[in-house]
């Protein structure tokens, strides 16, 4: 399986490149850019949404499934950017979002106006004003359903209030969408990225009186159903597939990735990612938890391996803070945590993802406004936050910590104005320190953060212990990130402090002082103990 050994390269198009001076991110701009990923070393490129959409949800709110957006373009210039890419040794993925289609679609205009057909695209259930048919809440806060006065009926809206939830019991939605993956299939596309794919079988429609309600459409009663039939019947089984997997379970993600199940090549999980979130609540800021960090990597790790599954690896995306604001430094250590933070997962069991701009380290946009936010979740939930008492600045704290803007930002190309993203006025404002961190100066520095990652890309194409090897996690204190990999007498040992303070290495957790361990990768020079802050070192042992 070749994307054992590759590395998935993600794109958000909107602030990527602009070569027309609109301040909008294009497909000629990530044409213009093949170069710079090539020598990168990356196997694919996902791509998020650039299908035509009213942008309220940057995308995702898709209006129509098999066109082009023309803020990104025309279909000569994806097929100009698959040409390219294909020359080059490098595939694309496409971002399908399947459980919800903007309230701007033909189908849900349809639906509007009365067809009984088209209705039933969508989930309406009949009701009165002030009385939604279950309790349960939208991911962007407030009810999960919408009154339309004029049908006399709700529909769901798992999302937005405009990203309608498609009905996937109706097997005429299945079929339209087989529809669209066969039509991009033929453009030359590698693979497809599946977004919240899981939530797309819904169960019983009742009051959660426990949580949210999330529990009555995650991971429903036919989502292995529905996927089975989706690839079997579109032909892309042969191709790459990763599915977005919301609020999952590990037993669920075995089932989505074990070949045998024929199904998708690799999930997204998240639960990584919210250690962080005080009471489990995103909009409530704490300390990353390392203990119950380790704990999740240990349990998917080693419970995907065993079960047959397989992990998509990733700190970073267009949902997620940046991992190096996150979880590392951005002043005296903000080198050395980066490096550390990408080998702790790129030497994992799994394929790795580099989300655009992380392989230079960008930060968080520390943006002081809510006028410099665009994005609806940060927008609504700032009303949200004020609305229960948290001042100014601590709302603002909680979004510069938690927004998904912190992670779109225009690309830092280059120090000059607007980071050479764009020659107009962005869509959003530049990270001040762009002058600073940006692709070209990394580009002329053998030590860089961008140096690392490329080593880091090769470094799985060369030893198939990293791309199909076992992993154990080993036990030691919160601090350290340790684990182990072999594959065909090949041991890897990595340790990773994630602190940025020195670790004493306890003096019987491994063998790794013995006799026949070679240094393999650091981000310091020399082996010192104890381990230096946010150190990570990876040796090699051959039996």
């Amino acid at each position: 399986m070749d994307f054992h050994a590759k590395t998935v390269y993600q794109i958000y198009p909107k602030s990527f490149q602009d070569t027309n001076g609109d301040g909008w991110g294009d497909l000629p701009g990530v044409t213009s850019r093949l170069d710079y990923l090539k020598n990168l070393g990356v196997g694919y490129l996902w791509l998020t949404p650039f299908y035509p959409s009213p942008q309220r949800d940057n995308g995702y709110d898709v209006a129509d499934y098999t066109a082009i957006d023309p803020r990104y373009g025309t279909m000569a210039d994806f097929d100009n950017l698959a040409r390219e890419a294909k020359a080059r040794g490098i595939g694309l993925m496409l971002d399908m979002v399947f459980n919800h289609s903007s309230t701007e679609h033909q189908w849900f205009q349809k639906a509007l106006a009365g067809d009984r057909k088209y209705q039933d695209y969508y989930i309406f259930r009949d009701g009165k004003p002030g009385e939604p048919p279950t309790n349960w809440v939208s991911k962007f806060g407030g009810n999960a359903w919408e009154y339309v006065p004029a049908l006399k009926k709700y529909y769901l809206h798992l999302f937005d209030v405009t990203q309608a939830d498609l009905n996937w019991e109706n097997p005429a939605v299945r079929e339209e969408l087989k529809n669209v993956l066969r039509f991009w299939k033929k453009k030359g596309v590698s693979g497809f990225r599946f977004d919240v794919v899981n939530l797309i079988s819904k169960g019983a429609f009742e009051n959660d009186n426990e949580g949210d309600g999330r529990r009555f459409y995650t991971d429903g009663p036919r989502v292995h159903e529905y996927l089975k039939e989706l690839v079997a019947d579109s032909g892309i089984g042969g191709m790459v597939t990763v599915g977005e997997m919301s609020s999952t379970s590990l037993d669920n993600c075995i089932r989505y990735s074990n070949p045998a199940e024929h199904e998708l090549s690799m999930i997204f999980s998240f639960h990584h990612l919210k250690v962080d979130y005080k009471d489990g609540q995103k909009w409530q800021l704490m300390p990353p938890d390392l203990r119950a960090l380790k704990k999740l990597f240990k349990d998917w790790q080693e419970g995907m391996t065993e079960g047959g599954g397989w992990n998509a690896l990733f700190w970073c995306n267009h949902d997620q803070p940046r991992i190096v604001s996150r979880l590392g430094d951005e002043g005296q250590y903000w080198k050395a945590s980066a490096k550390m933070l990408a080998a702790a997962i790129h030497l994992m069991r799994g394929t790795p993802y580099i989300y655009q701009g992380e392989e230079l380290g960008m930060t968080n946009a520390h943006f002081k406004s809510l006028e410099d936010y665009r994005d609806v979740e940060s927008i609504n939930y700032h009303h949200i936050l004020r609305g229960e008492g948290k001042s100014e600045e601590e709302t603002l704290e909680i979004l510069g910590a938690r927004s998904r803007d912190n992670s779109r930002t225009p690309m830092q190309w280059e120090a000059g104005k607007n980071a050479g993203f764009t020659t107009g006025t962005p869509w959003i404002a530049v990270n001040e320190n762009h002058t600073a961190i940006n692709a070209a100066a990394e580009e002329k520095d053998e030590d860089s953060i961008l140096a690392f990652y490329k080593k880091l890309v090769q470094l799985r194409k060369e030893n198939a212990v990293i791309a199909e090897g076992s992993i154990h996690i080993l036990s030691t204190p919160d601090s350290l990130l340790a684990y182990e990999r072999e594959y065909k007498g090949t041991r890897l040992l990595i340790l990773c402090n994630l602190t940025s303070e020195p670790i004493n290495l306890p003096e019987n957790h491994t063998d790794w002082q013995g006799q026949g361990w070679t240094k393999f990768l650091g981000n310091y020079e020399g082996i010192e103990a104890p381990l230096r802050p946010y150190e990570v070192l990876a040796l090699k042992k051959q039996s």
